[in-house]
């Protein structure tokens, strides 16, 4: 696996974060010049930073796919993955994102209203401009694809993976998100009023609403039987997606859909709500969300595991978020540990929950990964320890 987030370039970044309970959110000096009252996870990295590291020269290539291509990298050459290898037909490429290109809007805006000669940013505007260069670039012989389902698109993106696996169109599966913080974002999200204007407060009686962050993460799945001897990190042991139908930016009271997702990915996964030893919760800080997800876990475990929102430290990523939180998983599971909820202080009414306020160490067999998306596309995916 490999990841890129406001916390860090690399896993061994993140994780160190994690453990110390380093945040990445901080003001966002000059995204927008009317919001810089506004917190945000930004990549420490700049545009030409990541071009050099990359060795990218083309304009065009924007900052959802640079990202991407960083975190991609750490993930190829962990998995020790020849050219030949991700040549083969069997090596399939699912990216999710929900800003694709639109971080060059400026750009487009004006290659649009020029005499039409140069369409270079115009190519690389939509959804599917990351997979496309990700798979020529690396020349991934296998099934591409791009999967947009809002905040829940990376948690898709690792089932369709598996599923490509088990249902034998493909030997490797090369999934993960990524996405930019960008004026479109930022516009938008200001616009549902739930920014807020100080760190998030995840599960907190006093939220104000979530920050926006960026990143990447990238995750190879194989199958037991083509390991041939390659350390496993963890196994994807089940998962789930159900659609909450309420209403297309909030999710029921009664958390319908997550509570949904949750359970299918018990029973695909073949465990009882007890085997659960941490839940990595969407837990954007939102009124609406937190309430949600905590009336769902409510219903499901009854007295719910050892839950935080590692979102008070990255910000949250959308289209990335669920491919960086269930890495941030594995590494629960490799190392036995559970990362803080940070700023929390007062249990929210009415489900008076408390997440981990402070990162310890324990015994982890399962943890469970949640993203909850716009439209009421929630998904769960749950990894379990090799």
């Amino acid at each position: 696996m490999g990841i890129i987030s406001a916390i860090g370039t690399s896993v061994a970044d993140c994780r160190a974060a994690l453990v110390s309970g380093r945040s990445g959110i901080v003001q966002p000096n000059g995204l927008l010049s009317r919001y810089t009252h506004l917190p945000a996870g930004r990549v420490s990295l700049t545009d030409n930073q990541l071009k050099e590291q990359l060795g990218i020269t083309d304009a065009s290539v924007n900052r959802t796919t640079l990202l991407a291509l960083h975190a991609l990298n750490q993930a190829v050459a962990q998995a020790d993955l020849t050219s030949t290898d991700l040549a083969e037909p069997g090596s399939a490429l699912i990216v999710a994102s929900t800003i694709g290109g639109v971080s060059l809007t400026d750009e487009i805006y004006q290659n649009g209203h020029g005499d039409g000669a140069d369409a270079t940013f115009l190519n690389a505007y939509g959804y599917s401009s990351v997979a496309d260069y990700l798979q020529r670039k690396l020349n991934i012989g296998g099934v591409t694809d791009t999967i947009n389902t809002a905040c829940s698109s990376s948690a898709n993106a690792i089932i369709y993976g598996y599923r490509l696996l088990k249902n034998g169109f493909a030997r490797r599966a090369i999934v993960g998100g990524a996405d930019c913080l960008s004026k479109f974002t930022v516009n938008g999200f200001n616009a549902l009023r739930i920014l807020s204007d100080e760190p998030c407060r995840s599960f907190d009686a006093n939220r104000k609403g979530l920050n926006l962050g960026e990143g990447a993460a990238f995750l190879i799945l194989e199958r037991e039987e083509d390991l041939a001897g390659k350390p496993v990190l963890a196994w994807v042991s089940g998962y789930g997606n159900a659609n909450d139908a309420f209403h297309p930016s909030s999710l029921s009271a009664e958390g319908n859909g997550p509570f949904m997702a949750m359970q299918t990915a018990l029973n695909v996964a073949g465990l009882q709500p007890e085997d659960i030893g941490y839940i990595n919760a969407h837990g954007t800080g939102t009124e609406n969300n937190d309430e949600a997800e905590s009336q769902a876990m409510l219903r499901l475990f009854g007295r719910p595991p050892a839950f935080a929102s590692t979102k008070t430290f990255t910000g949250h990523t959308l289209g990335a978020a669920n491919a960086i939180e269930t890495a941030f998983s594995i590494l629960s599971l490799q190392h036995g540990e559970v990362y803080a909820n940070l700023n929390f202080s007062t249990p929210a009414e009415p489900a008076q929950l408390t997440p981990v306020t402070e990162y310890y160490q324990t015994d982890l067999q399962h943890v469970m990964s949640n993203s909850f998306g716009f439209g009421g596309n929630c998904t769960s995916v749950i990894v379990s320890r090799a």
